[in-house]
């Protein structure tokens, strides 16, 4: 690849050194690591079969809950394989266009998930605010929408970080990212032209789609808990409140993972390196990982389902 006084002009291969300072002991941070990536495989596989065979679920919440569960696996296996050719086989080279693919494939599906969740919190808003109107407002049609419009939002707020790196940005100083993934600033970082630009539309992305949904799930369960303690009788406050359990366990873990790994890579130049990409790391692969987990134990009627499945004869 042509260089230019010490820096590369349009490299064609880039390297992913994995997490920077772990480089050792990677090896074995890959086993807990490809653990969590079978178990959210499996688990929201197990989802979706459940969902799609038993007519019972054909519901909008169980339908939101599949979207969830498609988006987690495709989430986690953008990153998991590549990860583990860098741990255990040394495949650190990843073609540049190949980069930018995983990149926008990544931040995509993050989207996606937080829009999912947002589409989940509103479900519930409506099913216990007015649940009259839950089955009219929540119809197929409505849920196509939602599911085009939340895709479309990612797809299309993402894709003009692929093309402000890939026309803006033409010199980089090295083609080593210090990185286990294509993260969008991981690689504009690379480049020594003027990358505000960048920068700006990366947080321009991030704040429009996690600080939007942030803001309504928030209202959402705000209104949905004022609702739940004006119910006159108890049991019915507690059956309310055990329905929203499973999706607030759900939103803390993923918004919660968020904020820590942006605000610790934007502000945490004191912390070590390897803590920011093992931070990134458990924000990709810990939700993807813990969804199916958490529906499967607070769902009756997954967990039920779940038995069946595995357990026919004893639960006949």
């Amino acid at each position: 690849m042509p260089t230019i006084n010490g820096s590369v002009f349009m490299p064609s291969i880039l390297i992913l050194i994995g997490i920077p300072g772990l480089e050792s002991v990677q090896c074995w941070i890959g086993i807990p690591f490809s653990i969590m990536y079978l178990v959210a495989v499996i688990g929201n596989s197990f989802i979706l079969v459940i969902i799609k065979c038993e007519k019972s679920l054909h519901k909008p919440m169980y339908i939101f809950l599949a979207m969830l569960g498609g988006t987690d696996i495709a989430l986690s296996t953008c990153i998991l394989p590549k990860m583990l050719g860098i741990f255990w086989f040394n495949l650190p080279e990843i073609y540049f266009e190949s980069c930018l693919l995983q990149m926008w494939l990544i931040h995509s599906f993050q989207a996606i998930e937080s829009g999912v969740l947002l589409a989940m919190a509103l479900d519930r808003y409506v099913a216990i605010c007015d649940p009259l109107r839950h089955a009219t407002i929540f119809s197929q049609q409505f849920m196509s929408r939602i599911g085009i419009g939340v895709t479309l939002r990612a797809a299309i707020l993402v894709a003009p970080c692929l093309v402000l790196i890939k026309y803006r940005l033409k010199l980089y100083s090295t083609t080593i990212i210090s990185h286990s993934y294509c993260e969008h600033m991981a690689l504009v970082k690379l480049a020594i032209e003027d990358i505000r630009v960048n920068k700006i539309y990366g947080l321009f992305v991030a704040f429009t789609i996690l600080g939007f949904d942030i803001i309504f799930i928030t209202l959402s369960y705000v209104q949905i808990f004022i609702t739940v303690f004006q119910l006159p009788q108890k049991e019915a406050r507690i059956k309310a409140f055990n329905t929203c359990i499973a999706h607030i366990c759900v939103f803390l873990q993923f918004y919660l993972l968020a904020f820590f790994s942006f605000f610790t890579h934007r502000f945490g130049s004191h912390i070590p390196p390897y803590v920011h990409i093992l931070l990134s790391n458990l924000y990709l692969l810990v939700p993807p990982f813990l969804n199916p987990i958490v529906y499967g134990v607070k769902t009756k009627q997954i967990r039920d389902h779940v038995l069946k499945l595995l357990f026919p004869k004893e639960t006949s």
